[in-house]
């Protein structure tokens, strides 16, 4: 499949370092988790809370490949080998000021299991910002984050143990009016309905605005979701902190929703839930 990404041939990445999982005693309630980690830059310390937390599902944004910022690290793959865990990687931008000029760096979405992933796939949104688009005029300095690709929608089925998930991993747009992320988000429900009883879709990552309120909320209960993590607390760090990360689910019920505002290692802090 052609991208939409300079010199990429495939918008997924897919790699398994998982044990079989017959080895694996199935859960009796799925503890999902969603985290923006800021690149990948304070890796040892999101190494160090996944490590911990042991979550069978776990959502990740902002993740680096080859990225001079992260000191040039493939940071999803580094993250599942070290944890023995299958992963996905959905490349979500080219980052043309954070290269080594040898080769290109990237930033995505990345979807991580020590249960099988299976048919990983890529919705590249039709509504983008051109905010990140290169301009003759705009030095191609890291600071402007000059980019080629747009926000996605890493879309990965699991099979864990008697529950099967439709993951959604969503890193919505950070520029310009709410109505984008929301157009954004419709484009990802409308891809969910193809799911049926027998599969619970999950939607979770940086929305970049409350989901749980407002019209994001109105577009995904008109589409069968319902806020799995429940919290009121800010999700990001700083004089500014906002609630714009979370999961959501369209059947099954959830409980034990956390904000894990103790956790190093990101600029967003981790947010989990169990499945059930």
């Amino acid at each position: 499949m052609k991208s939409a990404l300079t010199g990429v041939t495939d918008d997924v990445i897919c790699g398994e370092f998982s044990n079989s999982p017959s080895l694996v005693e199935p859960p009796g309630l799925v503890r999902g988790l969603t985290w923006n980690i800021e690149r990948g830059v304070r890796f040892n310390s999101i190494l160090a809370f996944l490590r911990e937390c042991g979550a069978d599902l776990i959502l990740l944004q902002e993740a680096d490949l080859n990225a001079r910022r992260s000191a040039y690290r493939d940071v999803a793959r580094d993250l599942a080998q070290s944890l023995r865990l299958n992963y996905a990687f959905g490349l979500q931008f080219q980052e043309l000021s954070s290269t080594n000029r040898i080769r290109p760096a990237y930033q995505g979405v990345a979807t991580l299991s020590p249960w099988p992933l299976s048919n990983g796939r890529v919705i590249r949104f039709q509504r983008q910002s051109k905010f990140w688009l290169p301009r003759p005029y705009i030095p191609q300095t890291e600071i402007f984050q000059r980019r080629l690709g747009g926000r996605i929608a890493l879309v990965c089925e699991v099979a864990i143990g008697s529950h099967r998930l439709a993951a959604y991993n969503v890193h919505l747009e950070s520029r310009g009016a709410d109505g984008l992320r929301i157009e954004q988000l419709k484009e990802t429900l409308a891809d969910a309905q193809r799911y049926k009883d027998t599969v619970i879709p999950v939607i979770g990552g940086d929305f970049n605005l409350v989901a749980s309120e407002g019209m994001a909320a109105q577009v995904l209960g008109e589409g069968g979701f319902h806020d799995a993590v429940g919290s009121r607390s800010p999700t990001t760090r700083g004089a500014r902190p906002r609630r714009i990360d979370g999961l959501f689910l369209r059947g099954g019920t959830s409980q034990g929703g956390v904000v894990h505002t103790s956790v190093a290692g990101s600029d967003h802090f981790p947010v989990s839930t169990r499945i059930c």
